[in-house]
Parts: C-alpha cells; sequence; structure tokens
C-alpha cells in the first residue's frame, strides 16, 4: 500500500511540475532564439532603449531584491539616461501596482506581480543611480509578498538569461 501511494505521489508531483513548467514554454513553433529576439524587441519599445546596449541584473536579497541595469559602455550617456529614466518610472508605476511594461516585454504577466500588486502597501520601491544606470530597490518584511518577489525576480533571471543567482544570499 505504501508503494502505491509512493507512487501516486510521484505522479502527482511529475504533473505539478510538468503544468509549472509549461507554463513558461514557448509557444508552438518559436526557438529559443527567436522568442530571445521578439522579447528585446518589445524590451525595447517598453523600456526606452535598445537593449544589445544594457546589462540587466536581477538580484535576490533576504528583504526583497533589486532590478539593476547599466548600460555596457558608460560613455554612452543617452542609454545612461534613458535607464534612469525608465527605471525611476517602474519604481513609481509598481509602486502603484502597475505592471503593465513587464507585461509588454514578456507577452504574459510574470509569476509574483498579483500578489505583488495585492500586497503593493507592504512593499517598497525605490530608484537609486548607479554610474552608468541604475537599480530599483524591492524591498518588504512581508514573507508572502517576500515570496512573490523572489518568483517575480527568478522569472526576469530566467527569461533575459542572466545568469543571476536563483537563491536568497546568506
Amino acid at each position: 500500500m505504501k508503494m502505491i501511494w509512493g507512487f501516486v505521489g510521484v505522479c502527482l508531483a511529475t504533473a505539478l511540475y510538468a503544468q509549472q513548467e509549461s507554463q513558461h514554454a514557448m509557444p508552438p513553433g518559436v526557438s529559443h532564439e527567436e522568442h530571445q529576439r521578439q522579447m528585446q524587441k518589445r524590451g525595447a519599445a517598453a523600456m526606452g532603449f535598445d537593449q544589445d546596449t544594457t546589462v540587466h541584473r536581477f538580484l535576490l536579497s533576504s528583504d526583497g531584491g533589486a532590478i539593476e541595469v547599466r548600460a555596457k559602455d558608460p560613455a554612452d550617456t543617452a542609454t545612461c539616461e534613458q535607464i534612469r529614466r525608465h527605471l525611476h518610472e517602474i519604481a513609481g508605476a509598481f509602486a502603484d501596482g502597475d505592471f503593465s511594461k513587464p507585461f509588454i516585454t514578456h507577452a504574459e504577466m510574470p509569476p509574483g506581480v498579483a500578489v505583488m500588486q495585492q500586497r503593493k502597501a507592504a512593499i517598497r520601491y525605490a530608484f537609486e543611480e548607479l554610474p552608468s544606470g541604475g537599480r530599483v530597490r524591492i524591498t518588504t518584511h512581508d514573507a508572502t509578498a517576500q515570496q512573490a518577489i523572489h518568483e517575480f525576480l527568478r522569472y526576469q533571471i530566467r527569461e533575459h538569461g542572466t545568469g543571476d543567482p536563483t537563491k536568497v544570499p546568506r
């Protein structure tokens, strides 16, 4: 009997994992490269700067995390200013519960957004200028909001292929 329940458990876990993975699968007939190209194009329109001239980072922390964007060429002052303007706008929009730009960029609403909208009063978004771009620090003391922020940032790491750590540093 134990063996049957163990088998049922494995089957349910496998089905759940497959369902979660399919939520982020490529549309039929679209290669990973094409998906990235389309996202880059949508991202440039939504963010206001060329994605090929920038580096995105999505960092998890014990109290939330951060979104960082920097110009690849620090002397490219136009891109640096476009990044800062975008991230300043994003900090305000996210605080208001407006996640339309990530939706436009990814052509889907990223995981965690619904909870981030519901718990917006418990989350702080602060823009910080960096030498070649900027950062939005996202902080909370609410455990449910923190989990949603981490889901959102992990999705960004995966979608943008940044290679940033997906575990919260100790």
